[in-house]
């Protein structure tokens, strides 16, 4: 579950408790119904700051969930990509406080944010895919070479399963800026919200525009959920 809390222009969305905050369709639906709240009580430029507490940014889809019935990967994978279309089509810029470990489908999650702040003391963003012999999602790679600089870091983090510091984030143009510790990366996160709300930009403009950067990420999930996607999942569930 998570919470949202709003400070003058800015929403913090907190998912909250010490475990390792799996995105299964209760924890996902909890985060849109937030983004649906913030939009709600938006009364003029603002900015979201999406964060976590624990050792866990998130550790990626609860796959043990998934076990007892195969069909429910299928509803996690509908979901986040709701989830994310939400975040690109959002009437205000995002930052991602990732103050724990980030992993496969939380990856993506953080990315789809327009910025990365990172603790470098401790966790990792991982595309963990390759190691537990999963196949990744088409639109997960398109996101990410929207995010990452160069096939140097496609390959690390796709076909070596490079577990990335909030350094190497850096240096492949995924994270923004790091940070000493967990609180050291939200108070960052509240300073650059901040400057982008006083930047005093229409929210829906802003919007428009980032769907435009973002278009291709934005029709690999079309893609997907008409079914161009789908061996990726079924491959998925035949190792479940």
């Amino acid at each position: 579950m998570c919470t949202l809390e709003k400070r003058g222009n800015l929403f913090i969305l907190t998912i909250i408790g010490d475990d390792e905050h799996r995105l299964n369709p209760t924890l996902i639906d909890s985060i849109r119904e937030a983004l649906h709240r913030a939009r709600g009580e938006c009364s003029g430029p603002s900015a979201l700051i999406t964060t976590a507490q624990g050792k866990f940014f998130s550790n990626g889809y609860d796959l043990a969930w998934a076990q007892s019935d195969r069909s429910r990967l299928l509803l996690m994978d509908a979901k986040l990509r709701c989830l994310i279309s939400d975040l690109i089509n959002f009437p205000m810029p995002t930052i991602a406080a990732v103050t724990g470990h980030a992993s496969a489908a939380a990856f993506a999650f953080a990315m789809a944010h327009d910025y990365i702040l990172m603790r470098k003391d401790r966790g990792f963003l991982y595309m963990s895919e390759l190691d537990i012999g999963l196949v990744i999602p088409p639109w997960f790679v398109t996101l990410l070479k929207s995010k990452a600089k160069s096939p140097v870091a496609w390959r690390e983090v796709v076909l070596k399963a490079a577990k990335l510091t909030a350094e190497m984030g850096m240096e492949m143009g995924i994270v923004s800026s790091a940070h000493v510790s967990a609180e050291e990366t939200v108070k960052a996160a509240v300073e650059l919200g901040e400057a982008l709300v006083a930047r005093k930009w229409d929210g829906e403009v802003y919007s428009e525009n980032r769907r435009m950067v973002f278009a291709e990420v934005l029709a690999a999930i079309r893609s997907h959920e008409t079914g161009a996607g789908g061996d990726d999942v079924a491959k998925t569930l035949s190792k479940l």
